[in-house]
């Protein structure tokens, strides 16, 4: 004899904790540092087409700021966010160190935003890959003109991460 057990729907919620922080004297002098590295790394930016400049600065476990900036083609998609140039470039120059925060900036033209800069869902997956690959929380900082968000870990900007295993 065949039965069925059905099962009962239910509900879940997911709570993400984030620190938010109106100026940058507030930071804590590290997160400060990189916060502003990023601000500078938007100096690298190449966005001929869209104009939005972004910066992007990875702090390493041996004290290491690694920086990226957007980098825009005419083919597009083949330009590249500035969170991915700095996390790629701090793996493949720092392959043995943890990356143990990211700090992103943007605004339009170079001059940043009110509004803090959030990565793309691409790059929140390469940040979780790095985040796994150290086995402990990378923090992500988001800076914008008067309002920076800090999470403490990759899971708090990507629930439910992607994982192959």
């Amino acid at each position: 004899m065949f039965t069925t057990q059905f099962r009962h729907m239910s509900d879940k919620t997911i709570n993400i904790t984030f620190h938010e922080y109106s100026s940058l004297k507030e930071l804590a002098p590290a997160d400060k540092a990189l916060a502003e590295a990023a601000i500078e790394a938007m100096q690298g930016a190449y966005a001929p087409y869209s104009h939005f400049h972004v910066g992007a600065a990875v702090r390493l476990s041996n004290g290491v700021v690694v920086k990226g900036a957007n980098q825009e083609n005419a083919a597009f998609p083949s330009g590249l966010c500035a969170e991915r140039t700095a996390m790629f470039s701090a793996g493949a120059n720092y392959p043995d160190k943890d990356m143990e925060s990211i700090a992103i900036a943007g605004g339009v033209h170079g001059r940043l935003a009110k509004a803090p800069a959030t990565p793309c869902g691409a790059c929140r997956q390469v940040m979780a890959q790095y985040q796994t690959k150290a086995g402990k929380p990378m923090s992500v900082i988001m800076v914008g003109d008067g309002c920076i968000w800090k999470f403490d870990r990759v899971d708090d900007i990507l629930p439910l991460i992607f994982d192959s295993i």
